[in-house]
């Protein structure tokens, strides 16, 4: 365990001893040293709030495309993105839209539906709520009564859109609340590595599965239906407007993987994910002792060198489909070793 994530007794031990001390102390930047299981909660609030903006997009935007006949087998490919398949076919059988949005929508059986990590959001928040903001608390919990309340009625297609907008709006809206209340400690710093990682992860997901479920046949090379279905991978990963305003006249499948992962300015493409992700982990080791973190920035630089010491025409050459399993793969690895560094069972 790193310096200065301690545990219960020792944090207990160093609040008293930060209560007697001189008054001139009060106004450092870190008085107080953050619990591992805080810093733990921090990282997996941002984590599935960050899971569920994403989830509410694709769903939004697959049925959208779906409806406009531009993709097809849109609901098979958010299955398999986000490793749900077999699970899926166990417990409804068919693929049908009505049954693939209830199952990510408002089934409780499923851990990557939008209520369950609604509910294990705000149990993380509930854990950190001498932390948090009070309206940040008060937002998580209106937001997770608002996804607990919804019913079958609630997700029928001719309202899924406005359900969908007011999802990702209400994701949004605890992002702000949290840049805008947290204070800037250990806490805000696991708070942003939960964030990245998950983007980064769910970056890769979506290029993988998207790229070779949206290609179109050799006939539909840059036809209107090709343009269309490159067009739902950007706006998937919330990026349409971003890429238009750099690409404004071509739309291509090499354009827009590279857009997604190599472009320095777009908040979810993977390089722009990693080096927030280096930024925090930089910050835990320097301002506030945790050498720890050292192996952690090294790995983090190691996919950096591999991402900027290729093109993306290369990385397509290679295997697209191998290079980003790898960064999926190493994205896990940095998860894991941040949990056994900073919070070992």
């Amino acid at each position: 365990m790193g310096a200065r994530i301690m545990s219960q007794s020792q944090f207990q031990t160093r609040i008293d001893t930060v209560r007697t001390s001189t008054a001139s102390s009060e106004f450092l930047r870190d008085p107080l040293p953050l619990l591992a299981r805080y810093a733990e909660s921090m990282l997996w609030l941002a984590r599935y709030m960050e899971r569920i903006e994403n989830l509410a997009r694709l769903i939004d935007v697959n049925e959208t495309f779906m409806r406009l006949r531009t993709v097809t087998n849109g609901w098979e490919a958010i299955l398999e993105m986000n490793d749900d398949s077999d699970f899926y076919a166990d417990t409804y059988g068919e693929v049908t839209n009505e049954q693939v949005i209830a199952f990510y929508i408002i089934d409780p059986r499923n851990p990557n539906s939008i209520v369950s990590m609604a509910l294990a959001a705000r149990e993380n928040a509930r854990t950190l709520r001498p932390l948090i903001s009070t309206e940040m608390w008060i937002q998580l919990n209106v937001f997770t009564n608002f996804i607990k309340g919804l019913s079958a009625r609630d997700i029928v297609i001719s309202r899924l859109s406005a359900l969908c907008k007011r999802i990702k709006q209400d994701c949004q809206t605890h992002i702000g609340i949290t840049e805008g209340t947290l204070f800037r400690d250990q806490a805000w710093l696991f708070n942003q590595l939960g964030r990245q990682l998950e983007r980064a992860d769910q970056t890769t997901r979506l290029i993988d599965i998207k790229y070779h479920a949206l290609m179109p046949g050799l006939k539909d090379v840059g036809s209107e239906i090709d343009e269309s279905q490159w067009t739902a991978v950007l706006r998937s990963a919330a990026g349409y407007h971003a890429y238009r305003r750099l690409m404004p006249n071509a739309i291509s499948p090499a354009a827009v993987v590279g857009f997604l992962l190599k472009n320095n300015g777009f908040p979810r493409s993977l390089t722009t994910c990693l080096r927030h992700t280096h930024h925090a982990l930089s910050l835990l080791r320097a301002d506030y002792g945790l050498r720890c973190a050292s192996v952690i920035v090294e790995d983090v630089e190691q996919m950096q060198n591999i991402i900027s010491g290729q093109n993306i025409e290369t990385i397509i050459l290679r295997g697209l489909h191998e290079f980003l399993s790898g960064m999926r793969e190493e994205i896990a690895n940095i998860q894991d070793e941040i949990a056994t560094t900073f919070w070992p069972l």
